[in-house]
């Protein structure tokens, strides 16, 4: 029993990743987007590398013998995690070779070695020649000692030239860095259909070009993943934006956690890398398919092939916000919820950029996470501040792997004028709010938007979140005393709606969880019903297991990790867990309590994880609004329901397709929930063609 009450972190997320891996396989998916699901897949895998692997990596260097609440210490799940790695890269593998053949046979081929024939070879020959030839820059490497700096995720190819005739017992090695300035595709003459080469396979087509006079023995691809796990030491740190720069460079020259290279590479040309990289060998991965699948997600987006693609879903408009409405003017009205991608992002887009134009705001102050590289957002928080409107944005430096661009956006709002915060010390800023204070007859009032994901028009065409406009008075004055917070020296206030972390918001939830325990103890109604991405922190997980226990249904939609073991008798018999993976990514936080039948609804940028509720500066907003929160009811509902794209969690820790009942039709809820989002803006549209309104006196047409 004491082991089955929870997961390991690290496996569960290997699990999720072999649930985005299932859709690669899954036929009832057209092919170019089973194709990108692999891709997903192995990005993934690269992240989880750099990140996790990266970490247990320096645990086990460290001698670090803590376990986690599974009971493996670093060792244990470092094993462990390498070993199911390896048996997913091979599922990825096979699965390339799958989609290669379905691909070729719907036009999109990959040519290689000798089936190019004479006229793709002189092609080739004049590409290399006048395109890649003058880029490469072959590195000579005479012993490991002289071994040259590898980037961490780029391409190279590794070369063994025969021995010299003077020295004929000594093996000679060289590095080719095959460069992010070249296209890893090549696109090869032909009449029908899409075929291309990659470039590793055209370098290797002419390597002797590379060494006049030398016999080459072989080459072979290679890639490694360095560690990313490392951060600025911030009680040391006088200028985070200069250390911010400093980590990534650090990474650069970090430790390698995986090599993965070509499976004919020999045995002398492979033991060369890793002495010369200090690699184990368990952290080598060979394949007979190219390196870094992620780079086929460029055919994703070949012209044409329809029958290969996902009919599109466009993001429609809200029914609540006519178009090119003032914004300022509709939330006055009413409270507005938008569900995304399914509703477009383009009212909270809408709603800075009024902002940044109207003469009657004052102030603008926003939190960005993560944002587009052409970010309207930051245009529009530039243009406020030229035009005299007081701008405070806090960008958060230490978001992982877009350290640089918010670099970027912080050092070029600065020069613009704006007030900007590098972030809160020692901690993540992850919340996601947005308030405009604007001058009204009445007086100052401030317009809100919280939401549970970033503030990137692009993301939130493929990413399902929740955004909730509001004017409430005391929600304002709550986003006010937040921002004091974290922008000044000011300790966290208590708030009258709103929770904080990390001032305790895992209290706050254990809280409303015991509430359902108690209530269900006495006889009430009770239950639980959550959406997140990730479950992991041993506090709630213990109180939902007391829930459990006291009779609470529980239903929880974790989309990633999950270390809850529900379904164990005794222990957690009335929790079921299930996990939605389909086209759209699943992001967005929903909390729903009974609460003695006056329910409580709330959306959060905080899954329940210990870094959320520790580690970085959150938000839980409540919906109170009738309307709004009726729909995240009807949502949540509608993601229980699916039984074509969920997957639910069984006590031993396996996760399997959920089952249509017998006799029960098929239910998609993001199909579902898109459908829906059509068929209200078209009934709402029509409702206004048929309604009839007269002038008023003095009005003319």
């Amino acid at each position: 029993m004491k082991k089955a009450r929870f997961f390991n972190r690290e496996l569960s997320w290997l699990e999720f990743n072999q649930r985005i891996l299932e859709l690669a396989g899954d036929p009832r998916v057209p092919v170019l987007e089973r194709l990108k699901f692999l891709c997903i897949s192995c990005s993934n895998l690269d992240e989880f590398f750099m990140v996790r692997v990266g970490g247990l990596q320096t645990l086990v260097q460290q001698g670090n013998r803590k376990t986690d609440p599974a009971e493996l210490d670093p060792r244990q799940q470092l094993d462990a995690v390498c070993k199911r790695a390896h048996a997913m890269a091979l599922e990825q593998e096979a699965c390339f070779a799958h989609l290669e053949k379905l691909l070729h046979h719907e036009g999109i081929r990959r040519v290689r070695g000798a089936q190019f024939d004479q006229e793709q070879h002189d092609y080739l020959g004049s590409v290399f020649a006048g395109d890649i030839f003058p880029v490469l820059s072959p590195m000579s490497v005479g012993s490991t000692a002289e071994f040259p700096l590898i980037a961490g995720r780029a391409l190279y190819l590794a070369v063994r030239l025969k021995p010299a005739p003077r020295e004929p017992l000594r093996h000679r090695f060289a590095v080719v860095p095959l460069g992010k300035s070249l296209s890893r595709c090549i696109v090869l003459p032909g009449e029908g259909g899409y075929n291309y080469t990659m470039i590793e396979d055209v370098a290797a087509l002419f390597i002797t070009r590379l060494f006049p006079g030398e016999s080459v023995a072989e080459c072979a691809p290679f890639r490694v993943t360095r560690n990313a796990d490392m951060s600025v030491r911030e009680d040391m740190a006088s200028d985070l934006l200069s250390e911010m720069a400093a980590v990534l460079d650090a990474r650069k020259k970090s430790d390698c956690v995986r090599l993965e290279i070509d499976v004919a590479v020999s045995n002398v040309l492979l033991s060369f890398l890793q002495k010369s990289l200090r690699i184990a060998k368990e952290s080598i991965y060979r394949f007979a398919a190219p390196l870094d699948l992620s780079c086929f997600m460029r055919l994703i987006d070949l012209p044409g092939y329809k029958n290969c693609k996902n009919e599109p879903w466009t993001p429609q408009a809200s029914p609540d916000i006519e178009p090119g409405a003032g914004m300022f003017d509709i939330i006055k009205k009413r409270d507005v919820l938008l569900v995304h991608p399914y509703e477009s992002f383009e009212p909270v887009v809408r709603f800075i950029e009024q902002a940044a134009n109207d003469p009657d705001v004052v102030a603008i102050k926003q939190i960005l996470y993560r944002t587009s590289r052409n970010s309207p957002i930051v245009a529009a928080l530039v243009r406020a501040a030229r035009a005299g409107k007081y701008v405070t944005a806090l960008i958060e430096l230490k978001a992982r792997f877009d350290e640089a661009r918010n670099i970027e956006w912080a050092r070029e709002l600065e020069t613009e004028g704006v007030q900007v915060i590098y972030g809160v010390k020692g901690l993540k800023t992850h919340a996601k709010v947005c308030m405009i204070v604007r001058r009204e007859p009445d007086g100052l009032k401030r317009y809100l938007h919280f939401g549970t994901g970033n503030y990137n028009e692009i993301t939130a065409q493929i990413y399902s979140d929740i955004s909730f406009m509001t004017c409430d008075a005391e929600l304002g004055a709550d986003a006010s005393a937040f921002f004091n917070a974290i922008t000044g020296y000011s300790q966290p206030q208590t708030f009258n709606k709103i929770a904080m972390a990390p001032a305790g918001l895992r209290e706050f939830f254990i809280e409303l969880i015991n509430g359902e325990t108690e209530r269900k103890k006495q006889g009430q109604k009770a239950f639980i019903n959550a959406k997140m991405n990730s479950l992991v922190d041993p506090e709630i997980i213990e109180a939902l297991y007391a829930a459990s226990h006291a009779g609470v249904k529980v239903r929880l939609n974790v989309r990633g990790i999950c270390c809850l073991a529900p379904g164990v008798k005794g222990l957690s018999d009335n929790i079921t867990v299930v996990s939605i993976v389909d086209r759209m990514l699943e992001h967005s936080r929903i909390f729903h309590f009974c609460n003695g039948g006056e329910e409580k609804v709330f959306i959060s940028t905080a899954d329940w994880m210990p870094r959320n509720l520790d580690k970085r500066v959150e938000l839980v907003t409540p919906v109170e609004d009738a309307e709004c929160r009726g729909r995240l009811v009807d949502l949540l509902g509608t993601c229980f329901k699916d039984t074509t794209n969920a997957w639910q969690l069984h006590p031993a820790g396996v996760w399997k397709r959920s089952e249509l009942p017998s006799g029960k039709k098929a239910f998609r809820c993001q199909e579902t929930l898109y459908k829906e989002a059509v068929r209200t803006l078209r009934q709402t549209r029509q409702r206004k063609r048929t309604a009839f309104e007269p002038y008023t006196a003095g009005e003319t047409a």
